[in-house]
């Protein structure tokens, strides 16, 4: 009676065992694997034919990589207006994952912006006719403008999966920005890179739209 004991207590251990193992691989490991990418959905990813830093990474992709890197550092989200325009590094708000991505690949969006201004100051609504190279850049308005008409124009139709490509930039409202990531969820539909003051700066958040207003832009920087 003993031995029987000891038998079934051993079969009841090994199956607490295995079904805790399956418990977390259904909670932790199997999520892991709701992360998807292009290649899952069949849609090849489109590289520029560009690369403007010479550094032997096309300018999309370096957009992405300095989009990402911000999103690790995860700075402060702080709005302020900083003389000479940049905030310090640990600091930022949304328009600065733009710039910032954009300097990884060798562009000063700040200088396009200022001179796009300058010489079409009318255009530019935010701007209300008063130029401010200090915080132009950083203002989601004029960076919407500015991709208006410096940019390939895109759907905002976030069923057309193979559309939205790593690197694009993407506008809700005039007050928040972002940068489309190469991570995708299981529909498709790609993470977004921001800062909204969020823990997470590249997550799942596109199409739930949380922090902000309904996608108004949706653009790919072509030198």
């Amino acid at each position: 009676m003993k031995k029987i004991f000891i038998t079934i207590s051993i079969v009841i251990s090994f199956l607490c065992i295995f079904t805790l193992g399956f418990l977390f691989y259904e909670k932790v490991c199997k999520k892991e694997k709701e992360v998807y990418y292009a290649e899952d959905f069949g849609i090849t990813v489109i590289k520029s034919d560009m690369d403007y830093n010479h550094n032997g990474i096309d300018d999309y992709t370096d957009i992405l990589l300095g989009a990402k890197e911000e999103a690790k550092r995860a700075p402060k989200y702080k709005n302020a207006y900083y003389a000479g325009g940049y905030p310090p590094e640990d600091e930022g708000v949304c328009t600065d994952v733009i710039w910032r991505a954009f300097k990884n690949a060798g562009y000063s969006l700040k200088d396009m912006v200022d001179e796009d201004i300058q010489n079409n100051v009318k255009a530019y609504p935010r701007v209300e006719g008063v130029p401010d190279s200090n915080i132009d850049f950083r203002r989601v308005g004029n960076l919407k403008t500015f991709f208006e008409r410096n940019a390939k124009t895109l759907t905002t139709d976030l069923t057309k999966i193979e559309e939205w490509q790593p690197g694009d930039i993407v506008t809700f409202g005039t007050s928040h920005i972002g940068i489309i990531s190469d991570k995708r969820n299981k529909k498709g539909v790609p993470y977004l890179i921001h800062n909204a003051g969020q823990p997470l700066r590249e997550e799942d958040t596109l199409e739930l739209n949380n922090y902000f207003e309904k996608i108004s832009g949706h653009f790919r920087f072509e030198q």
